[in-house]
């Protein structure tokens, strides 16, 4: 995954609660396992209305999405943030997310931001460019909390692979020294 500093775009506004994974990539466009060819179905039901937030101008080309609060709740799907990131999103500014829904977007770089809803309502009334920025830990002029180490992950741009490539040499080591009771490349 590509290295997340900073991003600065003006931002998307979808002032909604509790956003489901099931609105944000709905199940019928769930067949694949690519991680591309998703963006197309982005909140596909509501996005069937010409007033759907993200439907008007100042919407288009943004890379920060602000939103309510619980967002990304509902089931695990992976396809919910794929599906934001293709679309154009770096970074998604909340007061709270689902926890799987939080936890995939860092696996794919993808960058969710939690600030004090009064903090998200007040940017949400900026209509000029914002920035956020994970190595000073600011949206706008807010700060935010960030694990540790998923701040490391993503700011250097590991996936959980290229985290355990990072001891290729330690494994082989550990592989070669203790070698398998069963042959299992030729199992019968």
């Amino acid at each position: 995954m590509r290295p997340f500093r900073s991003v600065t775009s003006r931002a998307a506004v979808l002032d909604r609660p509790d956003v489901d994974t099931d609105q944000i990539m709905p199940k019928q466009f769930l067949k694949r396992i690519e991680r591309s060819g998703f963006a197309e179905f982005l909140f596909y039901d509501w996005a069937q209305d010409p007033d759907f937030e993200l439907n008007r101008p100042e919407a288009q080309g943004a890379k920060i999405l602000l939103t309510g609060r619980n967002f990304g709740c509902g089931s695990s799907r992976e396809h919910a943030p794929w599906g934001l990131q293709e679309y154009g999103f770096e970074a998604i500014v909340a007061p709270s997310f689902g926890d799987i829904f939080r936890t995939n977007c860092v696996k794919i770089g993808l960058l969710p931001v939690v600030l004090p809803q009064e903090q998200v309502k007040a940017l949400m009334g900026e209509p000029v460019e914002i920035t956020v920025d994970l190595e000073a830990q600011t949206a706008g002029p807010y700060s935010f909390e960030f694990d540790a180490f998923e701040r490391e992950c993503l700011l250097e741009g590991l996936d959980d692979i290229a985290r355990a490539l990072q001891h290729e040499g330690e494994i082989a080591a550990y592989e070669a020294a203790h070698p398998p009771r069963f042959a299992t490349t030729a199992l019968r």
